[in-house]
């Protein structure tokens, strides 16, 4: 069946992009996908903001914005799920096209600016879903792109969505819209974040501890500014960072014709910078903080050296689009694996395992 879907998945890149992407999302809300089984390998286990992960692979966010997905998804043999990014209000995003496919690169461009149908339709699909889910689901939290204060919009996200989801992201580093970054800067960032760990608590009064929130870094971000950004979300006592996503950079080495076109790109080319930014900021947080790896991952080799580098869980998208679903079961079996064979008897031993000595 796997060969099934997967050809499948290669009928679909014949399509434009975004038509490619609504088709799979309709074919896994309708329970067309593949259904792995819900059984993984005990190494890959791990536990991580008291919540149980079977194995350490998850759908980034983007994906499923609108929440239409979830079982399908996690029938696909993922451990966890993030939807959205969702807005308050729905939004239609940046004009099309914008989203493009680097086949000769294993990368994508997107520009599409947090298209979404918005909290009020989103909220009760995710309740839904997390009823049946029987793993973990997150969802990122953005702005409206024309709001008039960026942090009104995640407090109303936070106050409504935090007892629904397993965890929050709070997405402050996305390219694409106007309102993705403002709070890159320490004493914004400080400010948004101590409101939103009071709006978080207000919310879930009997959950102990409260939903874990988590932050988004950006791979364009210079080191001095990755400091100061990280020594906030540490005083703040944010739950988790995810590292990292797109990026506006272009590598020289591109080779597809969609090279120049504007927004972030993903896949291949985003391993190496996105593996190094979360080694600095493994070294940054001394290991305390756990880590989401997201950025090119496309084989067990990839998710293993993203956790030795320290992410306690990783996550993919664009690999999806090229190597079809059953990726997914080749890459749990590769990573399973490779931590036999480096002597490590779980998951979480090999973690920030390249910054300990021998």
């Amino acid at each position: 069946m796997s060969a099934i879907h997967d050809t499948a998945a290669a009928l679909l890149r014949l399509l434009p992009p975004e038509s490619a992407h609504r088709a799979a999302l309709w074919a896994l809300s309708h329970g067309l996908g593949p259904r792995q089984a819900r059984t993984d390998d005990p190494i890959l286990a791990s536990t991580v903001w008291q919540r149980s992960f079977p194995n350490p692979i998850g759908i980034a966010a983007g994906f499923d914005k609108n929440a239409r997905a979830i079982a399908g998804l996690l029938h696909l043999g993922v451990g966890f799920v993030e939807v959205g990014g969702v807005t308050p209000r729905a939004q239609p995003g940046n004009p099309t096209p914008r989203l493009f496919r680097l086949p000769g690169d294993r990368a994508v461009i997107n520009r599409m600016g947090f298209n979404n149908d918005g909290l009020d339709a989103i909220q009760p699909r995710l309740q839904r879903a997390m009823a049946s889910a029987g793993r973990v689901v997150g969802i990122n939290l953005a702005a409206n792109a024309d709001t008039a204060d960026p942090a009104d919009d995640f407090a109303l996200l936070v106050e409504r969505l935090a007892p629904h989801a397993d965890f929050l992201t709070v997405d402050i580093s996305c390219p694409n819209t106007a309102n993705g970054r403002i709070f890159l800067s320490p004493g914004p960032l400080g400010d948004l974040l101590a409101r939103l760990m009071a709006v978080r608590s207000a919310a879930t009064p009997a959950r102990t501890p409260p939903t874990p929130m988590f932050a988004k870094l950006s791979p364009d971000i210079d080191d001095s500014a990755l400091a100061a950004v990280v020594a906030t979300l540490s005083a703040a006592a944010i739950d988790g960072i995810v590292v990292c996503n797109t990026t506006t950079a272009r590598p020289e080495d591109l080779r597809d014709h969609h090279r120049g076109q504007r927004g972030g790109l993903s896949g291949r080319p985003l391993f190496t910078p996105s593996t190094e930014l979360l080694r600095r900021v493994y070294r940054l947080t001394q290991g305390t903080i756990p880590l989401i790896g997201v950025g090119g991952v496309a084989s067990g080799a990839d998710a293993y050296a993203k956790i030795r580098a320290g992410a306690s869980l990783v996550q993919l998208y664009t690999a999806l689009v090229y190597a079809g679903p059953s990726l997914i079961g080749r890459l749990k079996r590769d990573l399973a694996a490779r931590l036999r064979a480096d002597g490590f008897g779980n998951l979480a031993a090999a973690v920030g395992a390249d910054h300990r000595p021998g």
